[in-house]
């Protein structure tokens, strides 16, 4: 059987919705699949993707498969995307340093009343809330 490339795998939602109901630990692949509104053979094919991309291991027990989460593929691709937080962390990091300076009190959009919200929507009243993006 041909290898799947890692990223093809993960690129389908059903797919990383699998490895999300691995995290906790094996599970059979029946039980997985009453997870979708998929037909069993469809969940079963998803699955073979995954194994075949080594992102998962199968265990036969008796009558049933077992799946295991195969960590090590993820943190290639951890690896990958790592430079790319970075960047966007940065970024953020950035903006937010623009939107403090506009919010500053005595400084554009203060009208002194305190609980009031600047034009940016950061409240005036001393308490520097923001919305925490990663």
């Amino acid at each position: 059987m041909p290898s799947v490339d890692v990223y093809s795998a993960l690129s389908n939602p059903v797919r990383r919705k699998l490895l999300e109901g691995l995290i906790g630990g094996p599970r059979p692949a029946g039980e997985l699949a009453g997870e979708f509104s998929l037909s069993r053979p469809a969940v079963s094919e998803h699955l073979a993707v995954l194994r075949k991309a080594g992102l998962v291991s199968e265990e036969p027990r008796g009558r049933h498969r077992y799946y295991h989460l195969r960590p090590e593929p993820l943190a290639e691709v951890g690896a990958w995307l790592h430079p790319f937080e970075h960047y966007w962390r940065a970024r953020m990091g950035a903006l937010r340093d623009v939107l403090d300076e506009l919010g500053e009190p005595g400084g554009a959009g203060d009208d002194g009343d305190p609980g009031s919200t600047t034009a940016n929507g950061n409240h005036s009243d001393g308490n520097n809330r923001k919305d925490e993006t990663p």
